[in-house]
Order: C-alpha cells, then structure tokens, then sequence
C-alpha cells in the first residue's frame, strides 16, 4: 500500500515537473492545476502547492515570489529519467489529446489547429526562412500556415524564450482532429522517414512507433539528422518526415472528402491513402482497415537544421486560432 502511494506522489510530481518543463516563464499553482487535468490528474491549488514546497526541499524547483515557480536543473534531470510506466506511450496520449482539442471548422474556417514550435535564434532566423521556403515550395509540409513571435511573445500558451523566435508550424495532427469530428476513428501508428523517389513516396527506411516511445520520432529524426528534405525539395530524392496512420475501410469515402476539405483552407498533409488491407509504402495494414500516409509537420525546420542552423523543436507542443496563422510568404 505505502509503494502505491508513494508511486501516485511520484506521478504527480512528475507532471507537475512535466508542466514547468514546458514553460520558460514561472508557473503559479492555479495554472499547474490547469495543466494536470491533460494528464487525467486532478490536484486542487492547495495540493499544488503543498506538492511543489515538497519540491522545493528536493531542489527540483526554485520559488520566484508572488509569480510561481520555475523548474532547476536538478528537476529536469529528474523528469529525464521519470517512470518508465509513466512515460511509454506518451506520445499516443498526446496525439489522441490534442486531435479532441482541435475545433478547427472546415466550412467557416474557424477553430483551434494544433501546432509543432520551433524557437530559432533570432540572428539566423532570415537564414531559415530561406533554407525552409523550398519544403514549403514543395509541399513538404502540413499546408503553408505558419505564425511567428519574438522573445517574450506567445505562440498559444508557450513563451518565446530570451534571444530567440517562435515559428509554429501545423502539426499533422490537424487530420486526426478533423476525422475525430467527422466520426472517423483514426489509429496512430508510428513516425518514420519515408523515402521520395522522382518524387513519389517510396517506403519507409526508420519508424518509431507512438506507443512505446516517450519522444516525438520527428524531433529524434532531426536531432539525429538523418533527414534529407532540401534535396527532396530540390530534386524530388531525399528522405522526409511522415506518419503512418489506419482508418477503418468504411471511412474511406469521409475520410478523403474531409482531408480535401482541409486541403482547400490551407491545411495539407497528405501523401497518401492506401487501397483496403493492402500496404503502403511496404508497410503492412490490417484487415479491413487502410493505411493512410501523412507528411510530418516539421519537415520545413528539417531543412533549415539541414543548412546548419540550431533549432530548439517542441512537436505537438500547442493549439492555436486558425485565423492567427499566415501564410508563410507573408514572412
């Protein structure tokens, strides 16, 4: 009884760590609260605080006055190495968290969509701009919307840190989210690289799939630098960022006419939709459902950490206002 107890403790103060991880400004305990119930925890402000003054005393947070708190080094070392039952899987419940918070109205084009951020510093920013614009010349990339912000500003609840910019660009997540509000289940399979050959998707040669994985494949996939989406763009040959999702067979005919929809306000991200129990891209499908191909969102940042340029991605890291997003050659 005293391991589940002390277990549930750790949970909480892992997300509470979670939440100030993901903010560069402190964090009062009523935000804090807001902010578990996206981890299915519910923890009055009172029981916010007592947890974070226990914190306090472990060295993972420093208080910062009336404003909240901010989280040490010492406290993201902790949720580096976090339970591992507490981390598997949690990209799928990500995935699955932001698709039911995305609002987004295909016919009035209103809504929230949900967004990667990318903070760039801010002296190579022009640089990126000109290394992303052949990705999204070429389509590589969930539509051409993006929205930026300098050091202070916010791009949905997320700050723009000290010295750098904020470049949100559509997340892929944004079909799941549409689907889910047309009745249309979707099941996240696995983020990959996907081979483009004469410019025609090939196969897969990497994935990682959601529901063992702690990370986003895609920020894995750019870290690593095994992308090559400039010479895709250029050449229609390289290796660009994709997910492979299914959708029951008797979706299909929704789930094209939604994804077109999309298409129409500026929303992409298709690649491809797979013909019934037949696979796609090599990659096998089950019965009775399809596979359905998706271009990765940070596929235009991939370009720019290809030209050498240092990016600080946050994937699937917010939603925001459709009608605050422009088109990207109005930067």
């Amino acid at each position: 009884m005293i391991d589940q107890q002390t277990q549930e403790v750790e949970r909480k103060v892992i997300a509470i760590l979670r939440a100030l991880s993901q903010s560069s400004e402190p964090l009062g305990a009523r935000v804090i609260s807001h902010h578990l119930k996206d981890y299915g925890i519910e923890l009055s402000e009172r029981a916010v605080r007592y947890h974070l003054k226990l914190m306090d005393e472990r060295g993972f947070t420093q208080r910062m006055g009336r404003d909240g708190r901010l989280i040490k080094q010492s406290g993201l070392e902790e949720l580096e190495s976090a339970l591992v039952s507490d981390k598997v899987g949690f990209v799928s419940s990500k995935i699955e968290l932001l698709a039911y918070q995305t609002d987004f109205d295909i016919g009035n084009h209103q809504g929230n969509v949900p967004v990667n951020i990318s903070f760039f510093p801010e002296k190579q920013f022009k640089k990126a701009i000109e290394a992303m614009r052949g990705a999204f010349r070429a389509g590589i990339c969930v539509g051409e919307l993006v929205a930026v912000a300098r050091q202070g500003e916010r791009l949905g609840e997320v700050v723009v840190p000290q010295g750098k910019v904020g470049l949100a660009t559509v997340c892929g997540i944004i079909v799941n989210g549409a689907l889910l509000k047309a009745g249309v289940p979707m099941d996240s399979k696995f983020g990959g690289i996907l081979q483009i050959k004469n410019h025609n998707p090939l196969r897969f040669v990497e994935l990682v799939q959601y529901s063992g994985s702690s990370l986003d494949p895609s920020e894995i996939f750019i870290t690593s630098k095994m992308t090559s989406v400039g010479q895709a763009a250029r050449e229609g040959n390289g290796r660009i960022l994709a997910n492979f999702r299914e959708i029951p067979a008797l979706c299909q005919p929704t789930a094209a006419k939604v994804i077109a929809d999309l298409k129409q306000a500026g929303l992409g991200g298709l690649i491809i939709i797979g013909e019934v129990s037949r696979p796609v891209c090599e990659v096998p499908v089950e019965v009775n459902k399809v596979g359905v191909i998706l271009i990765g969102g940070l596929n235009p940042v991939a370009a720019a950490v290809e030209s050498g340029i240092e990016v600080e991605n946050h994937a699937m890291s917010a939603i925001m206002e459709y009608q605050n997003l422009i088109k990207f050659w109005e930067l």
